[in-house]
């Protein structure tokens, strides 16, 4: 038997702690609203501050103290921030679309849903949306942990002025949707190449013989299928929420800890959060040598490299440009020093961004 005068005492004490919340949230928003006050008005007034917002979360992480977890309690202050930022400056974030991908759920993961976000239909346009000013900031995949980087991502940075500054890391989740109702039943598969490639072990046991479509993103796929009969996608959560579909497998995808890493693009360069990573490209000439005396720089000045791509310049045949990620601001000293010697040692130098490491 319930004791229902037990109950009652917590739901009143419940919502005496909802009155202080509400109350805290709106002195909190109120504050943000000073802050924009204070901050002025003009275009060279910058008010969203990722390295901020990440110290902000960082915080809350190490003081959490549970029964929520770490991840949970910084998605409800991410929430709060987006919310309050609204105040002072409604955001406009363009992502790679349709409306359902995971460039959309990996923008509302950074940005929180106080944000208007922008669907477009390629990388390219992401950049000159942004470079116009007409969105302020976007949002592109740039690298999946099992199959690898984005290369047009990659190359856009080669003549883009923008600035990385920040980045997403995405847990992918595959789910097979359909209007049906029965795996027997599909004979058609529309889907991303990169989802294709990312499940392929689950489709050759389970889907043999059927059609497949290959679409511009997996919410293209989600929207394809939604309007067929006896095809299926594979797409998000998201998408099959959006698109009215059935999810008939769930976490089809081959890797269990498959992520892709979203960039945060922008004009503003990110000032030092404490914890942070810097995006750079460099060129030197095809010689004996060049590329070990390039990351001895890195080593002199113990300085951590985590990812280093090639990629044709489009200069001439066989000439390629590294785009490298290291450890730490391009403030600090030993990152400052190492750019300083390869810029003195013939190599060009190109730092796309120094930003916070992913929070969340």
């Amino acid at each position: 038997m319930t004791d229902n005068s037990g109950l009652q005492a917590v739901r009143v004490r419940i919502d005496e702690i909802d009155e202080k919340i509400q109350a805290l949230i709106t002195e909190r928003a109120r504050c943000a609203e000073e802050v924009a006050r204070q901050k002025g008005s003009g275009a060279d007034v910058v008010y969203y501050r990722p390295e901020r917002e990440a110290q902000v979360l960082r915080t809350v992480m190490a003081r959490n103290e549970g029964p929520l977890s770490d991840e949970a309690m910084a998605r409800l202050f991410r929430e709060i921030m987006s919310s309050c930022l609204a105040l002072q400056y409604p955001m406009k974030i363009a992502f790679l679309g349709p409306v359902g991908t995971f460039t959309q759920a990996a923008a509302d993961k950074h940005f929180g849903n106080a944000v208007t976000t922008v669907p477009l239909a390629a990388i390219d346009e992401i950049f000159r949306e942004v470079e116009s000013g007409s969105a302020h900031y976007g949002v592109v995949p740039v690298e999946n942990s099992t199959e690898g980087v984005v290369n047009h991502t990659l190359d856009m940075f080669m003549n883009s002025p923008l600035n990385i500054c920040g980045e997403v890391e995405l847990r992918i989740h595959h789910n097979l949707m359909s209007k049906t109702r029965e795996l027997k039943s599909i004979r058609k598969l529309y889907v991303h190449h990169q989802a294709h490639a990312q499940c392929r072990g689950w489709l050759d046991a389970n889907l043999v013989g059927i059609d497949y479509a290959v679409v511009s993103s997996n919410a293209e796929a989600a929207r394809c299928a939604a309007e067929e009969a006896g095809a299926a996608a594979i797409a998000g959560d998201k998408a099959a929420e959006i698109y009215g579909l059935e999810i008939l497998a769930s976490n089809i995808e081959d890797e269990p800890d498959n992520t892709t890493r979203f960039l945060v693009i922008g004009n503003h360069l990110a000032q030092p959060s404490g914890k942070d990573k810097t995006s750079l490209l460099v060129s030197t000439a095809n010689s004996p040598g060049a590329l070990h005396k390039l990351l001895k720089v890195f080593a002199d000045n113990d300085i951590s490299m985590t990812r280093i791509e090639s990629r044709p310049s489009r200069r001439g045949m066989w000439d390629y440009v590294f785009f490298i990620d290291i450890e730490g601001h391009v403030q600090l000293p030993a990152v400052a020093a190492a750019l300083s010697t390869l810029g003195s040692g013939g190599y060009m130098v190109k730092v796309l961004g120094s930003y916070p490491d992913a929070v969340l």
